[in-house]
């Protein structure tokens, strides 16, 4: 299949105005003429790391969820083993250390399944998603911000829980449907 076009930047940059930093975020005011050539502004959250998400599979097609509080929502979710990882470390690594940590799991065998931009009209966020088996369990180590609960179940559950909206976390969401159709041999 032919890549489709990718068209120049109608954008015009004038000026960028730091506003905000913290550890995980910075926060920049921009000044452009934007696409339809009049004078407007843009803000830009920029993540200081890259987002990893890992469904760990066992040869019994079993994964691990994990339960935590989100404080930006205010709301409770279920999502697989993920977190964000240093952009001077290949993202891979950062991948096997949140699913050590957050799930106690070490997989011998890895593969990429998705690249994302996760919300591109106001970040730089991204995200690499793997699918990770042939798995050895250890103990887990959860980072000590963290209160997590750890629940394993059959992917086909996790399927099913996506498909009803149950489980809405982004990433989770693209990496079962995406295994899904990879399954399916349709990918």
């Amino acid at each position: 299949m032919e890549l489709l076009p990718i068209e120049p930047n109608p954008w015009i940059t004038h000026k960028v105005t730091h506003v905000y930093e913290s550890p995980w975020i910075e926060l920049n005011h921009h000044v452009v003429t934007n696409p339809s050539g009049k004078p407007g502004t843009y803000s830009v959250v920029g993540f200081k790391k890259l987002a990893v998400g890992v469904v760990p599979i066992d040869a019994a097609g079993y994964t691990w969820i994990v339960g935590q509080y989100r404080y930006p929502l205010q709301t409770y979710t279920w999502e697989i083993p993920e977190g964000g990882g240093d952009r001077n470390v290949e993202p891979i690594e950062s991948a096997k250390r949140e699913l050590l940590e957050e799930v106690g799991v070490i997989a011998h065998k890895w593969e990429l399944i998705q690249f994302m931009q996760l919300s591109n009209s106001a970040s730089n966020e991204i995200a690499y998603i793997y699918l990770a088996t042939d798995l050895e369990y250890t103990q887990s180590q959860p980072d000590e911000d963290e209160k997590l609960v750890v629940r394993k179940i059959h992917f086909n559950e996790l399927y099913q829980r996506v498909l009803s909206g149950e489980i809405q976390d982004s990433i989770t969401v693209a990496a079962v449907l995406k295994i899904k159709l990879i399954w399916a041999g349709l990918v």
